[in-house]
C-alpha cells in the first residue's frame, strides 16, 4: 500500500503519525519486524472474533485500512486533525469511505458514541502525559475486549541506539513520554480490564484484554 505519512510533524506541541512508512522502509530488518507486530495483532484481533472496531489514536490510518480490507468493520480517531485529513486521504485512495476517520482526542471519547466490541489503542499510551487517565476513559468505552500495544523497553532504546537513532536522547523516539517493561505494561493494564493474552513482537508489548465483568464504571 503506497499511503501517506505525517513524516514527524507537530500538532499543539505533539508530534503525531509515523516518521516515516514503516511497511516501506527499505530496511529488511524493520520490514520484518512491523510485519510480525501486524501478524501477531490480527491474530490475537482474530481470537476475539469481533468485526466491530475502534481504533483509538488511529495516526495515518495505516493499520485501520489493513483490518478494513480484511473485512472489518473499522473507524479510527485522533487528536490531530492534521493527521486525520491525512488518513481520509489514505483511504479514499483505498477505495475505502473517509468518514471513518474522525478527530477526537482519547480524553474526551464518550461511550455513548465511541464504545465498540473490540477497542484497538497500538503505539499511543506511550505519547499521553497522563496515560491512566486515558485508560480510565478507554475501560469506559470498552464495550468487549480491548487491545493494546507500547514500545518494550528498554529494548526499544537500545535497537534504536544500535541503528545509530536518537543517540543524543539515548535511543528514546521524539514524543515517547512513557516507557514500560513488559511485565510493568501488564500489570498497568490489569487494573483496568482482565488480562487474556500477552505477545512480545520484537521491540512491542502486545496484550489483548476484555472488559472487567461487574466492575462498577
Amino acid at each position: 500500500m503506497d499511503m501517506k505519512v505525517s513524516g514527524g510533524s507537530s500538532e499543539q506541541g505533539i508530534i503525531y503519525g509515523n516518521t516515516h512508512a514503516k511497511h516501506e522502509d527499505k530496511n529488511l530488518i524493520s520490514r520484518l519486524l512491523v510485519s510480525n507486530f501486524d501478524n501477531s495483532l490480527i491474530k490475537l484481533m482474530k481470537q476475539t472474533k469481533q468485526k466491530n472496531i475502534h481504533e483509538i489514536g488511529c495516526g495515518e490510518g495505516l493499520l485501520s485500512l489493513k483490518l478494513s480490507s480484511l473485512g472489518c468493520k473499522i473507524r479510527g480517531s485522533d487528536f490531530s486533525a492534521n493527521v486525520i485529513e491525512i488518513a481520509k486521504e489514505n483511504a479514499a485512495s483505498q477505495g475505502v469511505h473517509p468518514d471513518i476517520f474522525s478527530q477526537k482526542s482519547i480524553y474526551n471519547l464518550d461511550a455513548l458514541t465511541d464504545s465498540a466490541d473490540l477497542i484497538l489503542c497500538c503505539e499511543v499510551l506511550e505519547h499521553l502525559e497522563d496515560p491512566r487517565a486515558g485508560l480510565t476513559v478507554l475501560e469506559k468505552i470498552t464495550s468487549n475486549y480491548i487491545l493494546l500495544s507500547v514500545p518494550r523497553e528498554p529494548l526499544w532504546r537500545a535497537l534504536n541506539l544500535l541503528r545509530g537513532s536518537y543517540i543524543k536522547n539515548m535511543g528514546n523516539t521524539p514524543g515517547h513520554l512513557q516507557h514500560w517493561s513488559k511485565h510493568g505494561f501488564v500489570r498497568l493494564i490489569s487494573e483496568y480490564f482482565d488480562v487474556i493474552k500477552t505477545t512480545s513482537p520484537i521491540p512491542w508489548t502486545m496484550v489483548l484484554a476484555k472488559k472487567t465483568a461487574n466492575k462498577n464504571q
